[in-house]
């Protein structure tokens, strides 16, 4: 690649970084059918006419928003990378934890809420959320269960249906009163006890053997 094709590059990436930061503001802001790509131009600070030539309508852009969200906040948060050195009731109450506190966040709380309150309106919204948000958490959440099965840890035939279930429990007591504006403690002392109960609950219905999962 020549230098000049090189700086083409990095500054389309740039202005697409720009476009999605401007785009999350407008969507968290006035929801989906509230945002119009005029105003998430004028947010990003580009013509209408560079919006469109990186997303060819609001749908795509919005799909677009998800992905980069799951990419850039879910997807580190919850990377086994390192928690593989624990045993498998400890590494999933830290799973829990990180989990607990991306959903707590204002993005995905306000995302959360513009898809249940637009979805009936916009179904290919949930859609998009479920393929590009939900659906790449929950590959990433199969991955770990696989990943104890194989040590032994962790009993299933249905490791989808497990990391579903996971992801459920950790949705419960904080997330969910928080997602109604009702009044809850999100302290980290209140997190991790949430979390460690989450973890328990979790390896006792798929067979966890307590501290036999430490790494060999």
């Amino acid at each position: 690649m020549t230098e000049d094709r090189q700086e083409e590059s990095i500054s389309c990436n740039a202005k697409r970084r720009q476009i999605l930061d401007g785009a999350e503001a407008v969507f968290l802001e006035s929801g989906y059918e509230g945002a119009s790509m005029s105003q998430i131009a004028c947010r990003a600070r580009v013509s209408k006419g560079t919006l469109y030539n990186h997303f060819e309508n609001k749908a795509a852009l919005f799909g677009a928003v998800i992905e980069d969200l799951s990419r850039s906040r879910l997807a580190p948060a919850i990377c086994q990378s390192d928690l593989t050195a624990i045993t498998c009731v400890e590494a999933f109450s830290q799973l829990a934890e990180r989990f607990i506190r991306v959903l707590l966040q204002p993005g995905p709380l306000r995302l959360y809420r513009i898809i249940v309150s637009e979805a009936p309106h916009f179904p290919d919204l949930a859609d998009t959320f479920w393929r590009h948000g939900f659906g790449r958490t929950l590959s990433t959440m199969t991955q770990w269960i696989e990943f104890w099965i194989e040590r032994g840890a962790i009993q299933t035939d249905d490791p989808v249906f497990a990391a579903e279930q996971f992801m459920a429990l950790c949705q419960t007591r904080l997330v969910q009163r928080k997602r109604f504006e009702l009044p809850v403690d999100i302290s980290d002392r209140q997190i991790q006890f949430v979390a460690g109960k989450i973890a328990k609950a979790f390896v006792g219905i798929y067979g966890c053997r307590p501290d036999e999962s430490a790494t060999g």
